[in-house]
């Protein structure tokens, strides 16, 4: 057991949780599961949330202050971080725009939202009260509210994550900008903050095949072994998959097509095994040496323009997951019952850009930067319990978008800036 990969522990877990669910259900050992195994969930839950400010902050901080590279490679650094961000922000207006038009969470009926929006939101009268709110409040408040007053009551609570965000960009932009020998420890303390905060995480994950196993124990005692669960979770998974076949196919051809001489046939062809790759480990940074390897001597990529970007959009880059999120909090908040109005779904596009910049490009860090979008809009994030059984599947095809995309914007950089040698020599 111990030599089995994290992602089958999950998938086992996902499996025993819901069919010692079923078990329970049939032999009456409900009380059972809400008073000695529903707490782990909840635990575990409380963990992402536990790690959620500290992993933007420090991973935030250390990605803008790599950008220093930009002094020497201005233009390719400004190019590169505009088509990371474009990319970023359409994904997540796909993923928000299927979401609205499919309404998976529309699947459950009323009753089953009345009862799921009473058991993992207490927000409901908060909800209310903050509409009313905004109301009073002026055009510009949306902006206001991203400023904090006081950082460390902002780092107090998840649902001030965009207030993080910017304090860690403002942060970074400044490390920048005063000379590196006055801000040598300073890189090395965040450095150092970072990789601690990965292995947090790390040890994290080792605990969610238990977490994911409790969560979905609790999830069929309580919920039932209802149809509405399956069919729901059929057309959430149908909605991510597609908004993630449309960023492979339709999208980054796209930009191929407008901005280089690039065949997609061939690309796709030339970058394969790291798709494959990223498919398999779920994680960027794993397969970032054989994405930078197939760029350079498959598509044409110069080193430089490979050695800078590529290593950048596993950091920064985070397409896939950020289509994902978009889709996960409006369906979360379907099943609820919330209707998002335009401000909500607005918080989405701006905490699931910019948190994506902040994510560690490792498998798990999704669930996280998920409970801080669905923090960012009030819904209690208790409700990623609802689409744990499909998330591995998921988290593989959306690292495939991710790197798709790394190499995308790589190929188009290079090709701007004439250090792209295609089609390859002897190829």
């Amino acid at each position: 057991m111990k030599k089995l990969a994290l992602h089958w522990k999950i998938i086992i877990g996902m499996l025993l949780g819901v069919f010692y669910g079923l078990f329970a259900n049939s032999y009456g050992l409900n009380n059972f599961t809400t008073d000695w195994i529903k707490p782990w969930g909840i635990i575990f839950v409380n963990l992402l949330k536990l790690i959620a400010v500290p992993l933007v902050f420090a991973s935030l901080i250390k990605g803008v202050a790599s950008l220093s590279d930009i002094s020497r490679l201005s233009k390719i650094g400004s190019r590169t971080v505009l088509l990371y961000l474009f990319s970023t922000v359409l994904s997540v207006s796909i993923g928000l725009g299927l979401v609205n038009f499919i309404k998976p969470g529309n699947s459950f009926s009323e009753e089953k939202k009345t009862e799921l929006r009473e058991k993992y939101s207490s927000k409901a009268d908060m909800k209310i009260n903050d509409a009313k709110s905004v109301e009073q409040d002026g055009p510009l408040q949306f902006i206001i509210d991203i400023v904090p007053v006081n950082i460390i009551d902002s780092a107090s609570k998840n649902k001030n994550m965009l207030q993080i965000i910017f304090f860690a960009i403002l942060f970074g932009i400044s490390i920048i900008m005063i000379p590196d020998d006055k801000t040598l420890y300073v890189r090395g303390f965040f450095d150092g903050i970072n990789d601690i905060i990965l292995h947090i995480v790390d040890l994290i994950m080792r605990t969610a095949p238990y977490g994911v196993f409790a969560l979905l124990a609790s999830l069929v005692v309580d919920f039932g072994a209802s149809m509405d669960l399956f069919l729901a979770l059929g057309y959430y998974s149908f909605t991510v998959s597609l908004g993630l076949l449309l960023m492979i196919f339709i999208f980054y051809p796209i930009l191929l097509r407008i901005f280089t001489k690039v065949k997609y046939f061939d690309f796709f062809k030339s970058i394969s095994p790291a798709q494959m790759l990223a498919f398999s480990t779920s994680s960027s940074a794993a397969t970032l040496p054989v994405t930078m390897d197939r760029c350079e001597k498959n598509v044409g990529v110069s080193k430089e323009v490979s050695s800078f970007v590529l290593p950048l959009g596993a950091t920064i880059n985070m397409d896939g997951t950020s289509l994902y999120q978009a889709v996960a909090a409006v369906f979360i908040a379907q099943a609820f019952g919330y209707d998002l109005d335009l401000s909500s779904q607005l918080t989405i596009v701006l905490t699931a850009t910019l948190a994506s910049i902040g994510a560690a490009a490792v498998p798990g860090a999704g669930m996280v930067m998920l409970v801080i979008v669905l923090s960012s809009i009030g819904i209690d994030p208790e409700g990623i319990a609802l689409i744990f059984a499909v998330d591995r599947i998921l988290d593989m095809l959306r690292t495939v978008v991710n790197v798709t995309g790394d190499a995308t914007v790589a190929t188009i950089v290079a090709s701007s800036d004439n250090q792209l040698n295609y089609p390859k020599k002897g190829k």
